[in-house]
C-alpha cells in the first residue's frame, strides 16, 4: 500500500494529530490545542504508529516532510 494511501486511511483526527507533530507540538500542547486528554493523545499516537509501520514521533514527522527514518 502507498504511504499516502496509508495516510489517507487515518481519522480526520489522527491526521490532525500527525500534522501537529509535523509542527513539533508536545503531546500536551496537541491535547490542550483539540482539547482532549493527553492519554486521548497517546492513544491516537499508539494508533497512527501501528497503521503507518512508524515506530516514533521522530520517524512520523519525517514521514510527513516525505523522508524515512523508521
Amino acid at each position: 500500500m502507498s504511504e499516502s494511501r496509508r495516510v489517507e486511511e487515518l481519522t480526520a483526527r489522527q491526521r490532525g494529530i500527525v500534522l501537529l507533530i509535523a509542527q513539533g507540538l508536545s503531546n500536551k500542547e496537541i491535547a490542550r490545542r483539540l482539547n482532549i486528554t493527553e492519554g486521548t493523545v497517546k492513544t491516537h499516537l499508539h494508533n497512527i504508529y501501528h497503521h503507518l509501520g512508524i515506530r516514533n514521533r521522530i520517524a512520523l514527522s519525517a514521514f510527513v516532510h516525505g523522508g524515512r527514518a523508521d
